[in-house]
């Protein structure tokens, strides 16, 4: 069954290149490179947000900040497609990797990822419509709640949630009530707010394993960007530029990740992005 789910993964990851290519050729003559320093930005923020965000840290919340640093999207409201277009195959090659290293009960594993789509898909509908001003509110009550959630599951007030889980799946009430977590986990993904803290909140909750949340939070967005990321191309609220940058750079970041570090002292590295994000939030607040 899970061969079925990395199948699956694999046709939507060749959809969506399709519509993804589709559209950049489409619209080639309106690309245009802000100069060899953004774009060397754009590259090494790929590769170091994917890198960490393998790891489970997030990448959506350092990216934003970096966006606003140094002003590399124009439009405030392109902004959170540009985040799911950008990062969608670099999730993707995550959810992969995940399915194929950590043991998690099928059935669970597909009713949360129905779940995680269904949320994607209307988030991304209701955002792309939005104001600026709006997104710009949207953007920063983003980056509070996920520096909120961030510091709680790093502080371990989250692991408190998951002393003697061990169940690889779920049934009845407990994931009925998780599909509905992760569909507002996939309705805040396509508004740029990041779905692994959220979603391994809501494993702890549920009693399952806290790792099992790795191939579940991996193949939900893998599963969920996608969908959510053609609204924003459709829509034509992206930067196409940097998401090729990014998209090409994330890949090698995750693939360092996955397959070349073990183990790693992130805790205080974990901090300061919550520090900076709670800054940015408080910025774009203002």
């Amino acid at each position: 069954m899970i061969t079925v789910v990395q199948l699956g993964l694999g046709a939507l990851m060749l959809a969506y290149l399709g519509v993804f290519f589709q559209d950049v050729w489409k619209h080639r003559s309106e690309i245009h490179s802000d100069g060899p320093l953004k774009n060397f930005i754009n590259v090494a923020q790929g590769y170091i947000t994917k890198f960490l965000d393998t790891l489970g840290i997030g990448s959506f919340a350092p990216q934003t900040i970096i966006y606003k640093t140094f002003h590399l999207v124009k439009d405030d409201s392109n902004v959170p497609g540009t985040l799911n277009v950008a990062n969608t195959i670099p999730v993707m090659f995550e959810g992969f990797i995940f399915l194929t290293i950590v043991e998690v009960e099928a059935f669970t594993l597909i009713v949360l990822i129905i779940a995680s789509i269904i949320g994607g898909i209307a988030g991304a509908k209701v955002v792309s419509k939005l104001p600026v001003k709006k997104v710009q509110l949207v953007i920063a009550t983003a980056l509070a709640l996920t520096a909120i959630l961030m510091a709680l599951r790093q502080s371990g007030m989250l692991d408190i949630l998951c002393e003697g889980n061990t169940a690889l799946g779920l049934s009845g009430v407990p994931l009925i009530a998780s599909a509905i977590g992760l569909f507002f986990c996939g309705v805040g993904q396509s508004m740029g707010v990041g779905f692994y803290a959220p979603c391994m909140a809501i494993v702890y909750f549920a009693g399952m394993d806290p790792l099992v949340s790795f191939p579940i939070m991996m193949a939900s967005c893998a599963a969920v960007m996608p969908m959510s990321s053609i609204t924003y191309i459709k829509s034509g609220k992206y930067d196409k530029l940097m998401s090729i940058l990014i998209m090409i750079s994330g890949v090698f970041g995750v693939a360092t990740a996955a397959y070349l570090v073990k183990s790693m002292e992130k805790d205080l590295l974990v901090w300061i992005i919550v520090g900076v994000v709670i800054i940015a939030s408080i910025t774009v607040f203002k």
